[in-house]
């Protein structure tokens, strides 16, 4: 049985954890215009006589500027959710908008052309590129990916120190090296800032803290805020609840292919029903204060 002054001290430390949730907690995103949006997207997938769906009718609406974590335990869907979302796969059922007017990726160049607007950043943001590329050759290519091959090597080479000042790098130390010479956080950060010279609207994080040590940790966190902060819109793809609860504006929970709830954090863990039907606990600190 407690006493009075441990009942006390239980409510102020649930007080105190309650005010940490969120990225913007005052901020009705829903005033915002729409960036993503979905309804009735599903996935179904067909191997031989066995039929699977990954993602079953969901739908939702993500605003500008708004940071959404997509959670969900392995084969929730999260990750071909996330695919659909970047136009890798195709919904088998629904549809997707993308600035509010329906999508469209039936060709080649018209998915060149919707993936200037979204872009992902990988749990390994190099495994997709050569590895015996430098730096400077990887930001250049991104630059030519938007159509940057007409700049002048001036008006590149600004745009690649640019986007490396952004994520707290300096492109100088970094021209002559390649991907395998960085350690994660400086590969995660260099990724970014290849993405960063293409200018998306929405940008899909997988896994970014994964395998960083906290100071890492710490410092993409602060990253991720302070694009959040310029207006792009973020969705970070994560299994680690504990990791994503402490900035997120929204939670998007998956399980067994559907959205079981997509709610602000607080909304979320204050709704027993909901946490106790899809098997997650509230985290028990906030990130931001490991050390």
């Amino acid at each position: 049985m407690k006493t009075n002054d441990e009942t006390q001290a239980v409510r102020e430390a649930d007080e105190r954890e309650s005010v940490t949730f969120g990225a913007d907690r005052n901020k009705d995103f829903s005033k915002e215009p729409l960036c993503l949006s979905g309804r009735g997207v599903t996935r179904i997938f067909q191997t031989g006589k066995t039929t699977t769906v990954a993602v079953d009718h969901v739908d939702f609406d993500f605003h500008k500027g708004e940071l959404i974590s997509i959670v969900g335990e392995s084969g929730s869907g999260k990750t071909t959710l996330s695919k659909m979302l970047l136009g890798l796969l195709e919904p088998s059922a629904g549809e997707i908008s993308f600035m509010g007017k329906p999508r469209d990726i039936s060709t080649r160049a018209k998915k060149k052309e919707y993936w200037q607007g979204i872009q992902a950043i990988f749990q390994d943001p190099f495994s997709s590129y050569n590895v015996f590329h430098k730096i400077d050759s990887v930001l250049l290519d991104c630059i030519n990916m938007t159509g940057g091959k007409g700049l002048s090597k001036e008006e590149k080479f600004n745009k690649m120190v640019e986007a490396c000042s952004f994520v707290n790098l300096k492109f100088a130390e970094l021209t002559n090296k390649y991907p395998f010479e960085l350690s994660g956080g400086q590969k995660r950060r260099v990724a970014m800032a290849g993405v960063l010279v293409m200018r998306p609207k929405v940008l899909v994080l997988d896994e970014p803290a994964s395998g960083l040590d906290p100071r890492g940790k710490r410092e993409m966190r602060a990253l991720i805020e302070e694009l959040r902060a310029k207006g792009h819109t973020i969705i970070i793809v994560s299994h680690n609840m504990d990791e994503v609860s402490w900035i997120c504006d929204r939670i998007c929970c998956l399980k067994e292919g559907r959205i079981r709830a997509l709610k602000t954090p607080e909304e979320l863990f204050s709704d027993r029903s909901v946490t106790g039907n899809i098997g997650i606990m509230r985290p028990p600190h906030p990130l931001r204060d490991v050390s």
